[in-house]
């Protein structure tokens, strides 16, 4: 007779604990947001929003930096936008976002938006959590309340991120977007500018420690990590990890006015400002794309009088130094630069002074002694693949333009 066990297992019924799915690990212990950052809820009409408020005080430095602005934005508004040049310092807000995504698109969220404003001499920061993806439409709200006074906007990679990203959520959400009508300072576009030579990473992170003078606690948490960190905090309720996420986004707003204090600085009175040549010499190339070609001169050659500018960087300093001069017809000064730089075997040099003798001169021979020396140059093999590419060519065209010219003239 079959026994009790052989009939439940014919029935299905699995006898025993073998084979049994592994129980479903218990959920951590629930840490809301309000037990681990200072903060309050915030009732808007759309429902309540976090807010954690922090006020930096006059004497705060970010590294060796303080906050309020010690020189006119003039430089910078007649680079960025005009309209910087008519804000008093409390209109600027400081704004950054951390985001379910790091790609952007219609499927990315600012799930904590960090904004910095002045009131006088004290930096006021809050930041705006959504506690749940429901809080979004009361955030954005709480944004633009805050944002209301304000009539410039500071970011880092902003116009490329932060603000198209936002635009898009207020669309969404069927709200008017408060950041369209802002002039907008994108401060890492001005930072590619002044420190492209001399840095090759050009993140805020990077920038706060060479620039600033400041080092991150290990309180901070890594940019490409934060996504993942709010999904886990969805899904199990621990807010812990969320304090790390806070401290980010609060030093990246700091970091930015300090920064911004410190451009300025070095745009108002480059000469004072500037320890470095190669800065010196971008901040030459800053003013020349402005049309500011007094000042661009007088800081290139202040450049290359320094000892620190890199050799390659001296002749390319120079080189942009005669093309000045040559394009405001000041051929005495171009040519002077030219025959320095021709004593230092550039080749642009040589050139440069071969075109002027045969089209300003006319002076052919002195043009073929330019020509055939710089010939001489490319032949050796110090010269490089590239300098051979750009300039043989066109120098031995010149060569026999310039001999016939000389057999008719004989």
């Amino acid at each position: 007779m079959p026994s009790l066990s052989d009939k439940l297992k014919a029935l299905g019924v699995q006898v025993g604990a073998r084979n049994l799915p592994t129980p479903p690990k218990q959920l951590p212990e629930a840490h809301p947001i309000e037990e681990v950052v200072a903060g309050y809820p915030q009732p808007t009409p759309h429902g309540p929003t976090f807010l954690s408020e922090t006020a930096y005080v006059s004497n705060y430095r970010h590294g060796q930096v303080g906050l309020c602005l010690e020189a006119p934005l003039g430089c910078i508004a007649d680079w960025a936008d005009e309209r910087l040049a008519g804000c008093d310092l409390e209109q600027f807000a400081f704004l950054d976002t951390e985001t379910s995504g790091l790609a952007g698109g219609t499927g990315t969220y600012a799930f904590l938006i960090g904004a910095g404003r002045f009131a006088g001499d004290t930096f006021n920061l809050t930041q705006f959590f959504m506690r749940d993806p429901t809080e979004e439409r009361a955030q954005l709200h709480a944004l633009a309340k805050f944002l209301e006074p304000c009539r410039a906007l500071v970011t880092f990679n902003g116009k490329s991120f932060d603000a198209p990203l936002l635009n898009t959520r207020y669309t969404l959400h069927g709200l008017e977007s408060p950041l369209t009508e802002l002039a907008h300072l994108d401060l890492l576009t001005l930072a590619r500018r002044l420190w492209r030579d001399r840095l090759p990473d050009r993140s805020l992170g990077n920038l706060e420690i060479e620039i600033l003078g400041f080092e991150r606690t290990g309180e901070d948490v890594p940019g490409w990590l934060i996504p993942q960190m709010y999904f886990d905090y969805l899904r199990g309720g621990d807010a812990r990890p969320m304090a790390g996420i806070f401290y980010h986004n609060a030093m990246d707003i700091v970091a930015m006015a300090a920064l911004l204090n410190h451009m300025a600085q070095l745009l108002a009175d480059p000469l004072t400002a500037v320890e470095h040549a190669l800065d010196l010499v971008a901040v030459g190339k800053l003013f020349e794309a402005m049309g500011q070609i007094e000042q661009a001169a007088a800081l290139f050659n202040h450049g290359m009088a320094r000892n620190d500018l890199p050799e390659e960087h001296y002749w390319l300093t120079q080189q942009r130094l005669s093309f000045i001069h040559k394009r405001a017809d000041n051929m005495v000064a171009a040519v002077e630069v030219w025959e320095l730089a021709a004593e230092g075997r550039q080749i642009y040099a040589h050139v440069e002074l071969a075109k002027f003798y045969e089209h300003k001169q006319r002076d052919y021979r002195q043009a073929l002694d330019w020509t055939e020396t710089a010939l001489a140059l490319l032949n050796q093999p110090t010269a490089s693949r590239h300098e051979r590419q750009e300039w043989l060519a066109e120098l031995k065209h010149r060569r026999v333009r310039l001999q016939k010219k000389l057999a008719r003239g004989a």
